[in-house]
């Protein structure tokens, strides 16, 4: 009963209109007049207690990153040295697309802000080579939603944060997902593009690849750094994230010159714009949590998956399909916030490691990020690229079926996961 009155009150108050930090308390304060428990106070204490946490600092410092790194002239060295590399090829400039979005994942770890620069970028690119205006808003779009996959991921800090899984242990097995979903958008537009008529880009001579070579290998260089320095633990992925503020700074000023006062003090701005809006979420999903925690709603949704419980595989493609279709209507940070803490204890109790389900939760919820009629993601590209929303939803259509069969394929193998992961560690 207590999980239909969290979600009922959850939906109903976020389809009046109900800002969604705010719908969030409201359906924990309706659980705690079901369980006659209501206090003000346990509501104000979880919110700054949940927040409490040094791990939380890493999503400032991210999102803080992946500003400098677009004001510092870093996305546009990765897309040069893409362009060098393979724009060339019959369809190249969608191969450039996909290899970009790759590198800018592991940058930034934001779908959002990876997928509005990359459009910007890539989809005036796509359009003069001669692809239509869908076609290449819908491959940026798939592009983008590597970026919470891949480390240094946002949303695998929430979650492991919420669900008290080693971040490191779920940044580690991020990698090898993000990359077959990379190589999946590029098998789709091999397909799709095998027979197109546009010209690709002249192939560049030697000199100018290695000078497209030689200005992107900074960027390149920040994801061994962050990967690398929590592989051999010189440092935690909070400290990684600052890291990545002090190399975005000292390239974007000193190496590439192209960040200045002013840029910098609007990335300030911009990154703390972004980082209120998230941690209010956050704070205000704790409340929810702990009520969830008391309410023993994982029980509750365990006893509704018994059937599913000693077929582990199984029960993950249930509980991954409840949050796709789920995604279709919820944002990416409540949706985390919320599901982790009904989701992976059940996933435990069927003997599911936490941070294989992490991955899978997690790749699942940024599918979310371009089905409609939500789709974020979706809603950017289509924003900054002047496209019309239905058309980048049709556009998106091959490759996220290519993405949804990735996700399938680590459920039915999860090896593939599992196994990089135990190399990598």
């Amino acid at each position: 009963m207590t999980i239909f009155i969290f979600v009922g009150a959850l939906l109903s108050t976020m389809l009046i209109g109900v800002p969604i930090a705010l719908a969030l308390i409201l359906a924990a304060v309706a659980i705690m007049l079901q369980l006659d428990i209501f206090d003000a106070q346990i509501v104000a204490s979880n919110m700054i207690n949940g927040i409490d946490n040094f791990i939380f600092l890493a999503v400032p410092f991210f999102i803080l990153a992946g500003e400098l790194m677009n004001a510092g002239g870093l996305s546009r060295r990765i897309v040069g040295m893409a362009i060098a590399m393979v724009g060339h090829l019959r369809g190249g400039i969608g191969y450039v697309a996909i290899i970009a979005s790759i590198v800018m994942a592991s940058l930034s770890g934001s779908a959002i802000a990876d997928s509005a620069a990359l459009a910007a970028l890539l989809v005036p690119m796509l359009r003069n080579a001669g692809y239509s205006l869908e076609r290449a808003a819908g491959l940026v779009s798939a592009g983008g939603i590597i970026a919470p996959i891949i480390p240094p991921s946002i949303g695998l800090i929430m979650f492991g944060v919420v669900g008290t899984v080693s971040i490191t242990k779920l940044f580690l097995a991020g990698i090898v997902p993000g990359l077959m979903m990379g190589g999946s958008l590029a098998l789709v537009w091999w397909w799709l593009s095998r027979k197109s008529t546009e010209a690709p880009v002249p192939r560049m001579s030697l000199n100018e690849v290695k000078s497209a070579l030689t200005q992107g290998i900074w960027a390149l260089l920040l994801p061994v750094i962050i990967v690398g320095g929590m592989r051999f633990g010189v440092f935690t992925p909070t400290e990684a994230a600052v890291v990545a503020v002090v190399y975005a700074i000292a390239v974007g000023v000193f190496i590439y010159r192209e960040l200045t006062l002013v840029l910098l003090y609007q990335c300030l701005i911009d990154a703390a714009k972004t980082t209120s809006i998230v941690m209010l979420l956050v704070s205000a999903a704790f409340v929810s949590g702990w009520l969830i925690t008391v309410a023993n709603l994982p029980e509750q949704l365990g006893g509704l998956l018994q059937p599913f419980l000693e077929h582990p595989r199984l029960l993950v493609l249930v509980m991954i399909v409840i949050v796709m279709v789920v995604g279709m209507a919820l944002d990416f940070t409540p949706m985390v916030l919320i599901l982790t803490p009904i989701m992976l204890p059940v996933a435990q109790q069927a003997g599911v490691d936490p941070v294989y389900f992490g991955v899978l939760f997690i790749m699942a919820v940024s599918i979310g990020l371009i089905t409609p009629p939500v789709g974020n993601v979706l809603n950017v590209v289509a924003s900054v690229s002047k496209a019309e929303f239905t058309g980048v939803a049709r556009g998106v259509l091959p490759f996220l079926l290519a993405e949804i069969t990735v996700l399938l394929l680590l459920i039915a193998f999860p090896n593939l996961v599992l196994v990089p992961l135990s190399w990598l560690m």
